[in-house]
């Protein structure tokens, strides 16, 4: 399908009729969407088939001390991914924190398990393993409460 002949005039004159505040068919946004609907036409020829206009619409808009919506959406967007960020590097952080304090408590542990184990050696005595059994559950315990 050929574009009709009138098309780059009709997305210019739809252009004016925007941003003179006079729009037709305009939703109030500033972005190509509304513009392809003021002007009648498809967005792709827009996007493909007349991207100087869209580039000009955009310029436009920019020189009015506005911003287009797309670009509006995207800084919105951008700002919510730096605090994202942000907030995963300070976790990241805590993390590497927490990793180090139980590498820490895991080699003391495994030091005192060795120490006692060598002492227990030492006297020759034979060490027998215990599997603890399960208490049975309190009062407390069953309703979620702890014990003081």
């Amino acid at each position: 399908m050929s574009p009709a002949l009138d098309e780059r005039d009709r997305i210019r004159a739809a252009m004016d009729r925007i941003l003179d505040g006079t729009p037709e068919r305009w939703n109030g946004a500033l972005k190509i969407v509304a513009l392809a609907a003021e002007a009648q036409v498809p967005r792709n020829a827009l996007t493909q088939r007349h991207p100087d206009l869209r580039n000009e619409f955009y310029d436009k808009v920019r020189a009015r001390g506005q911003t287009p919506d797309g670009e509006r959406r995207l800084r919105k967007q951008i700002q919510r991914l730096k605090e994202l960020h942000t907030a995963d590097a300070e976790e990241i952080v805590q993390v590497k924190t927490d990793v180090e304090a139980l590498v820490g408590a895991l080699h003391q542990a495994t030091v005192a398990s060795r120490f006692l184990r060598q002492q227990l050696a030492d006297r020759g005595a034979i060490v027998h393993a215990r599997t603890p059994q399960p208490r049975p559950l309190t009062a407390h315990a069953e309703r979620g409460d702890r014990g003081s």
